[in-house]
């Protein structure tokens, strides 16, 4: 799904480690590389990848980044052994909230493979077909995987049942449209999570008369005023307090999937632990908040619709929204036609206004009746009732 000319780049959050590493700013990195700092926050966050000649500038100054870099054997150990290390041992936070990673086969049976025996090139109709299987399949596994986790945390993250399967059902959508650049990310869950966090924070949510009905609190007083201290704390900082204490993100992966530097995530993880202690005391410790986070999210019952039906929804609204596109330039090119057809093709002189004229009498209406007058018109309408006498022969 890949093209193969592509120049290769290492995972966001390990160009975000080397940058950090080099001690540039994004900025200092933009300027390098010919973009503007968001669109490196981007890069850093895997919301975009870098294409054509920025990419391979991109990719020079990271090899530059990671050549600097001189690990001692004795103090450091190489990337790679971190994050085996990391993958193998999940954090015991994200248990309850965020599921474990799914199993992947061994790279060795992979080459093994390769090495025994060349797969035959199977027809065009028929490999197409088996790509299209294997990438509806995969997408299932990964909304069987991560769908129900996704909807809880998104209910913590807005404290409104509908609109975190809404936000979870729009995140699958937009993952299947976007499927080819969604397979290949290194978390393919980070990538619908962010996703969803978007789509239930936005603030136009405010503007549907839906949301202002108040839904049905929690069941017991304790989630009540648990979801209560959450809802009262500042979007990003409720969103960054769920990442850390509820799914279990180290503090560089928080701050990179908030779009924030580590110190901003760290202090904004301070501001709002004090701020749920201040309520809630007993959830001043680390573990207790992260325990009733996890409890908040099970006790309610929020169940994702099937996969199936997300890829066919999704499917059905990129259809409609590209036939009201081609509808609305079809009408857009026949009204410029229209136009272009109607208009006058050269210059119409405007007429001069009109001059007023000496010697014309002013315009008076008819003068009254004079005595006389009144007299002939009373005698004929008297007399000539049934018409001149001329026309009416007498009897006589």
């Amino acid at each position: 799904m890949t093209q193969g000319a592509a120049t290769p780049l290492p995972p966001p959050k390990e160009r975000r480690r080397l940058r950090e590493a080099g001690s540039l700013s994004r900025d200092q990195v933009a300027e390098r590389v010919g973009v503007t700092s968001e669109t490196v926050r981007r890069w850093e966050a895997g919301r975009t990848t870098p294409k054509g000649q920025k990419r391979e500038t991109y990719a020079r100054l990271l090899a530059e980044l990671t050549a600097a870099e001189e690990p001692t054997p004795e103090t450091e150990e190489p990337t790679g052994v971190t994050a085996a290390a990391t993958t193998a041992t999940p954090s015991p936070k994200a248990a309850a909230i965020q599921e474990p990673e799914p199993p992947t086969a061994p790279a060795t049976t992979t080459a093994t493979a390769v090495v025994e025996r060349e797969p035959v090139p199977a027809p065009e109709p028929v490999a197409a077909a088996a790509r299209a299987r294997t990438a509806a399949e995969a997408f299932d596994a990964l909304y069987t995987h991560a769908a129900p986790f996704l909807v809880r945390q998104t209910y913590l993250l807005t404290g409104r049942r509908i609109l975190a399967r809404e936000a979870v059902e729009r995140a699958f959508q937009q993952a299947w449209q976007n499927w080819p650049e969604v397979a290949v990310d290194p978390d393919p869950a980070g990538w619908v999570r962010a996703a969803a966090y978007e789509y239930a924070m936005s603030p136009w949510h405010g503007l549907r008369p839906g949301r202002r009905e108040p839904e049905a609190p929690p069941a017991t007083p304790e989630d009540r005023e648990l979801l209560g201290a959450l809802l009262d704390l500042p979007p990003v900082y409720r969103r960054t307090l769920l990442l850390y204490d509820g799914v279990g993100l180290d503090l560089p992966e928080t701050a990179a999937e908030t779009e924030a530097s580590t110190p901003a995530a760290a202090n904004r993880i301070l501001h709002a632990r004090e701020a749920v202690a201040g309520r809630l005391p007993d959830l001043a410790v680390p573990e207790q908040l992260h325990r009733r986070l996890t409890e908040l999210a099970g006790s309610e019952k929020l169940d994702a619709p099937v996969s199936t039906v997300v890829r066919s929804g999704g499917e059905r609204r990129t259809r409609f929204w590209t036939r009201a596109a081609v509808a609305f330039t079809v009408f857009i090119i026949g009204a410029t036609a229209l136009t272009v057809r109607v208009a006058p093709t050269h210059y119409e002189p405007v007429p001069a206004p009109g001059s007023p004229i000496a010697g014309v009498p002013p315009l008076t209406g008819p003068e009254p009746l004079t005595p006389a007058d009144l007299e002939l018109r009373k005698e004929l309408r008297e007399k000539l009732s049934g018409g001149p006498e001329r026309l009416t022969p007498s009897t006589e």
